[in-house]
């Protein structure tokens, strides 16, 4: 509760010493008649003052206005609006009176500018020097850069209260910290935002305007909206060094991303090759697995597919016949895609089916063309599923192409689905069709239909994966799944800087195609591959046409390399010396491969360093019925929404502004309408995150109920109540205080003691004599002795009053302090927060204050 407890703990602190003082001033000298008399009406007023406030709470409750940030020098109750004027980065006054009720916006309002004005979020904050090393440690931590494209998100801002806390909790250590922020370029999300902007605007294509014009509008595109991810990750409070913000386009990375590729295609961890992928027709690129939700549909279901106005019929088998040559017979096989036989090359069965043993090395006929296909022997085949013959359709060789020609010619996939069952109708091959509970894999930026697409370090211990029950996936996917490096066939990224060999001499052999290998160079110029290429084919330059590689890598190449990308690599820069490996990896446990696989991989290759030493995988969080978020269902929240509340009628615009296909609109307001009937309350910044971080249990999802983060609010609500009694209080201690300093020069009597150097320190040391001035009286022997003693230096000497009730709360606070200390370092944010809560709600307010 970081805004929170800025703006409360130095008054709190202030009072609870003050009224200490004023408990032990009764070892001194005794009160004068007039002192004791003073003091009795001083009671009588404060006894009257309190009788004033029970009424209130006992009338009908008045609704207070939010706060409005603007104008006033210390903040003031104008017509219940409380008002503050601070240029940014000035530090907010908290000596002004406290509103009457807590409103997170005038809590949270002024203090980020301040603190990251101060330098509080960088390593070099206290003149530090980052080459020299810290006896108390130092810690380091990259941010999983948010899409630039983007908003956040649930996600979002879970990792970043998570990491936060982390952060603000080691520099609280003494520790050197740094938190370094980026942002992802997004390659597919940000040219898909770009491409329909382009055409809303000018109704053209990327096509139509050329690649070069086209990079230039998504570069425009993130000038205008880049910095909006920026500004939401510090309504949040994030704590991180802004001054090293890096994106994963900016020259630096991309230099970066060069130098890795060519190194690892030198050292033949990258090579051309054809291979299975995500290809989304929508898209018309390549995406990778994280990017393909699993879909299981129970047997026939009907989908909503981009650009087709009907719904598509999955999750059932069709069957048709295929003629034997020069027979009778026929084949039946059975597939779940039916348009796909127009590129069949062959129909297989398994050798031990004594189905087909006669037909083993025969033909059939394909229904729409001459073309005759194998009947081949593989034990792969499921002798159980369907007929026990499968179609084989490899699309690789040149003659697939040739059905293509004519009446399917030119057709979207799914209305050849249509075209060609209707054919086999014709034709007399279709035989059934049949449910078939399936898994349907989606596209999650498109929601277009897919088609089929460092262990040791774990095991010894060198790299600590946390909660340890990830590590069977991470081995399950190190074990399966061999290749990293993907390409997407799009233009906003990082172009491949590779180039196809083109030779004009008759002599040396052309290469056939260009997905062979060995006609492939990487260079960091041109240059550097043309003269690649003449030493490899022995040849002159002037012999060789290079073409660059049209396709971009994928965005989780860069932000593999992102753990030392920002700091300058390959270049041995200062910051990449003092920090680089770093200490902690923390993010979801959705892209542990994806993402978290990458960096060792390049850490470890490129640097033979570990990027880090642990991997925190925060849970997934869902709505408070387990279901995952989704835009379709109404469920996705923004945090920026529980933050400052909206209602629901907002909420509703929100979905006709999105990119929501019209007809789950309507099923979408139904599902706010029954979660959020009367919107989302504001619940404030601290609420959230406080929120957020109680509710991680390790090994389980979050089922976000909007009503508990609402409930921290009120916890929030009980601080600023709890602080504000003790500030009210502290009025009378000031007077009491002020009294006996008329006639005595030190709270110990006559001579400088502890007591003095206590209640100095909490009023602000020598800055500290504006809670002296109240609006309607000045303290002014408080004032002769707060000038007296800014001259005094810090000789200490316990004064020893404390009474039983005292020493008990300072062994709740004691071990409230160690519970946190041990939810931190073994990341149970749970029993952090815990601590917090009991601790001020039920130790603090229930005992202590009201004694």
């Amino acid at each position: 509760l970081f805004f929170t407890f800025s703006h409360l703990l130095i008054q709190l602190m202030k009072t609870s010493t003050i009224w200490t003082i004023v408990n032990s001033t009764g070892d001194g000298p005794p009160k004068t008649a007039k002192q004791l008399e003073k003091e009795a009406k001083k009671l009588a007023k404060l006894e009257k003052f309190k009788q004033k406030k029970e009424k209130q709470k006992d009338s009908p409750a008045q609704t207070k206005d939010k706060v409005e940030v603007k104008s006033r020098e210390c903040g003031s109750d104008v017509g219940n609006i409380w008002i503050i004027d601070l240029a940014p980065g000035d530090k907010k006054d908290t000596s002004c009176p406290m509103p009457d009720s807590y409103s997170p916006q005038y809590v949270e309002a002024a203090w980020y500018s301040w603190w990251e004005k101060e330098g509080f979020f960088t390593p070099e904050y206290g003149e530090r020097n980052i080459s020299e090393q810290n006896p108390k440690g130092k810690f380091v931590m990259v941010i999983p850069p948010p899409n630039v494209t983007g908003s956040l998100h649930l996600g979002h801002a879970l990792t970043n209260a998570v990491e936060d806390a982390i952060t603000r909790w080691h520099r609280m250590k003494g520790r050197t910290v740094l938190w370094n922020p980026g942002c992802d370029h997004a390659g597919i999300a940000t040219q898909v935002v770009v491409e329909r902007k382009l055409w809303r605007e000018e109704q053209k294509t990327r096509h139509d305007i050329g690649r070069d014009k086209f990079i230039e509008k998504v570069w425009e595109w993130r000038r205008e909206k880049g910095d909006r991810i920026y500004l939401q990750l510090r309504k949040l409070g994030s704590s991180l060094d802004w001054s090293r913000a890096c994106f994963t386009m900016d020259p630096k990375l991309t230099r970066a991303v060069i130098e890795a590729f060519v190194r690892l295609h030198e050292e033949g961890y990258i090579y051309r090759s054809n291979r299975l992928v995500n290809w989304s027709c929508t898209l018309k690129s390549a995406i990778s697995d994280i990017e393909v939700d699993k879909i299981e549909l129970p047997g026939r279901t009907l989908l909503s597919i981009p650009s087709y106005e009907e719904k598509i019929e999955f999750g059932v088998l069709v069957s048709f016949a295929y003629k034997v040559e020069g027979s009778d017979e026929e084949i039946i096989v059975a597939t779940t895609r039916v348009e796909t036989m127009l590129g069949d090359t062959a129909v297989a069965v398994h050798p031990g089916d004594t189905r087909y043993k006669h037909l083993h090395g025969k033909f059939v006929i394909h229904p729409f063309c001459d073309r005759k296909l194998p009947i081949v022997c593989d034990e792969f085949v499921d002798r159980e599923f369907g007929t026990g013959a499968v179609k084989i359709t490899p699309a690789h060789d040149p003659n697939d192409y040739e059905v293509g020609y004519g009446k399917f010619s030119g057709m979207k996939r799914f209305l050849a689905r249509k075209a060609v069952l209707e054919a086999l109708k014709e034709k007399g091959f279709y035989r059934d069709t049949t449910n078939n509970p399936m898994v349907v894999p989606i596209c999650s930026r498109s929601k277009d239909v897919m088609r089929p697409s460092a262990m040791e370090v774990v095991r010894n211990g060198e790299l600590r994966i946390i909660p340890e029950h990830h590590k069977k996936t991470w081995f399950h996917w190190m074990e399966k799944y061999k290749r990293l490096v993907r390409i997407s066939p799009a233009w906003w990224g990082h172009r491949i800087p590779a180039y196809f060999v083109t030779i004009n001499d008759s002599s040396i052999q052309r290469a056939m195609m260009e997905t062979d290998n060995e006609y492939w160079v990487s260079g960091r110029t041109k240059e550097e591959a043309l003269e690649k290429a003449s030493k490899k084919f022995g040849v002159p330059a002037s012999k060789i046409i290079l073409k660059q590689d049209d396709d971009v890598l994928d965005t989780w190449f860069s932000s593999g390399l992102f753990p030392f990308s920002i700091f300058g690599w390959p270049e041995e820069t200062k910051d990449l010396k003092a920090f680089y490996p770093g200490t902690l990896l923390e993010t979801g446990h959705d892209i542990l491969f994806f993402w978290v696989a990458r960096m060792v991989f390049f850490g470890q290759t490129l640097l033979k360093k570990l990027p880090f030493r642990e991997v925190y995988l925060h849970p997934i969080v869902r709505d408070a019925h387990g279901r995952k978020m989704s835009k379709s269902l109404g469920n996705v929240i923004d945090p920026m929404d529980v933050i400052t509340g909206i209602s629901l009628e907002d909420l509703h615009k929100q979905l006709i502004g999105s990119n929501l296909d019209p007809k789950e609109i309507e099923k979408a307001k139904e599902g706010q309408k029954q979660d959020y009937p009367n919107g989302i309350p504001e619940c404030g910044t601290d609420a959230l995150r406080f929120a957020l971080c109680a509710y991680i249990l390790q090994g389980r999802d979050i089922n976000l109920d909007i009503l508990r983060v609402q409930g921290y609010r009120f916890f929030c609500n009980k601080l600023w109540n709890a602080t504000r009694f003790k500030v009210l209080e502290s009025s009378k201690a000031l007077e009491v205080l002020d009294s006996y300093l008329r006639d005595h020069s030190y709270f110990d009597g006559y001579t400088p003691s502890q007591a003095d150097s206590t209640v100095f320190e909490a009023c602000g040391g020598s800055g500290g004599g504006k809670i002296f001035c109240s609006e309607d009286q000045v303290y002014q022997h408080l004032k002769r002795w707060h000038r007296h003693i800014s001259s005094f230096g810090k000789n200490v000497r316990l004064i020893g009053n404390e009474t039983a009730l005292d020493l008990w709360m300072l062994s709740r606070i004691s071990a409230a302090v160690e519970q946190c200390n041990n939810g931190f370092e073994t990341y149970d944010f749970s029993v952090a927060t815990t601590a917090c809560y009991s601790y001020w709600l039920y130790d603090l307010c229930d005992v202590y204050l009201d004694t």
